[in-house]
């Protein structure tokens, strides 16, 4: 067994590594198991005995809560810091107190400030769109600043009262219309935080040979926050990649919105704020089939520390049915595979899940929505992945 370690920003990946894995409530307990088993398949098909990995449960979530009482352990936060990289499935958020959400409390933690989320659309999965293939795209969704690190103070309270009066007293703030009933909210955007983040998309960019980067912003309204964030992105652009042949520009959020309907094929990396993200990852992904499908990792590339997960949630009405879509979890895993640089088996997975879906096989999620689409439970779509990944996509 071995760890990941990071020198001058290089990964150095031993042949085989500990990763620790999170399984996830609700579907998290169908799915995970899957995934594993159909990453061991790809990496015994593409490198034999010479590569592995060895899986280490971490406990987090309601599971653990109703095993040790508590949501996220010590011990799990020590194995994802020690091992550099994780994976997980989806976890259920305390409701009523507790930690605010464990997504965000193993982000913050581990400063993994790049959520990045790529999206492509597989042959033979159902899409709202005419020509769904003109959507290939990677978001890099800062994971720290923005509303993650927003702080608010509540309509009613003290901390409301005399925070309006420090605006509207000390800071001359005139434009507040209702100032008695207001809820008040601050958000953070520094340099720092905007400037690693639209870095590891350029880079990302220039790995992948891609064309250009686009900064996805409301800098028109939000100058200093939002147009900061515009603002600092071409500086770095400027001041590190001069010379590059990397393309940088920018759009204004609601327009890009739009015009990812119209012209998705303008578009190939996004660099953008957290809000601003959340809403485009998510529509994105409806655009070439649904969450269901959409993979998610957040990372740190100046610490190598990663996070791959299912960007989906628990879905509590099917869990224990059989029924759950791994494709989320199971693309996160090879871009997991990617950042290691294991790409042979990366690409026997997504080869061979687009092999299944290009003939149907799938789901009944995706499955109903495909011609003489054949609805396969959670760990029979796992076992046609695997059969493929052994004996070839047209078996």
């Amino acid at each position: 067994m071995g760890k990941l370690k990071i020198h001058n920003g290089e990964l150095q990946v031993p042949d085989c590594v500990t990763v620790p894995f999170i399984t996830g409530d609700g579907v998290g307990v169908e799915i995970m198991p899957v995934c594993r088993n159909v990453v061991d398949a790809a990496l015994q098909q593409a490198y034999g005995d010479s590569r592995r990995i060895s899986w280490q449960e971490a406990p987090a979530g309601e599971r653990s809560f109703n095993r040790n009482g508590s949501w996220l352990p010590d011990e799990t936060l020590d194995a994802f810091r020690d091992s550099l990289i994780g994976i997980k499935g989806p976890l259920t958020t305390p409701v009523g107190g507790g930690i605010r959400s464990l997504n965000v409390a193993l982000r913050q933690t581990l400063d993994l400030y790049a959520c990045v989320r790529p999206v492509r659309w597989f042959k033979g999965v159902e899409s709202p769109l005419k020509e769904p293939w003109k959507v290939n795209m990677t978001v890099f969704r800062e994971n720290t600043e923005d509303i993650y690190a927003g702080i608010e103070w509540r309509q009613g309270t003290p901390e409301a009262a005399r925070f309006g009066r420090f605006l509207r007293e000390e800071m001359g703030v005139r434009k507040i219309r209702f100032p008695e009933t207001s809820s008040y909210g601050v958000k953070p955007v520094s340099v720092e935080g905007t400037e690693r983040l639209v870095r590891a998309a350029i880079r990302y960019a220039l790995h992948h040979r891609l064309p250009g980067v686009t900064l996805v912003h409301k800098g028109n309204i939000m100058k200093y926050t939002e147009g900061g964030f515009r603002q600092w992105g071409y500086e770095v652009a400027e001041r590190e990649f001069a010379g590059s042949g990397i393309v940088v520009n920018d759009v204004i959020a609601d327009a890009f919105l739009q015009n990812t309907l119209l012209k998705p094929e303008a578009y190939s990396v996004i660099a953008t704020l957290n809000l601003n993200g959340d809403y485009i990852s998510d529509q994105l992904a409806a655009m070439v089939g649904g969450i269901g499908i959409a993979p998610g990792a957040n990372i740190n590339y100046l610490t190598g520390h990663a996070v791959f997960e299912a960007t989906h949630g628990t879905a509590p009405d099917i869990a224990g049915a059989g029924t759950a879509n791994p494709s989320s979890l199971l693309l996160s895993a090879a871009m997991m595979l990617e950042y290691l640089g294991w790409t042979e088996a990366a690409r026997l997975i997504t080869g061979a899940m687009e092999n299944c879906f290009s003939l149907g096989r799938a789901t009944a999620d995706l499955a109903r929505f495909m011609p003489q689409g054949q609805a396969l439970t959670t760990s029979a779509f796992g076992d046609e992945i695997i059969r493929r990944i052994i004996h070839g996509v047209d078996r």
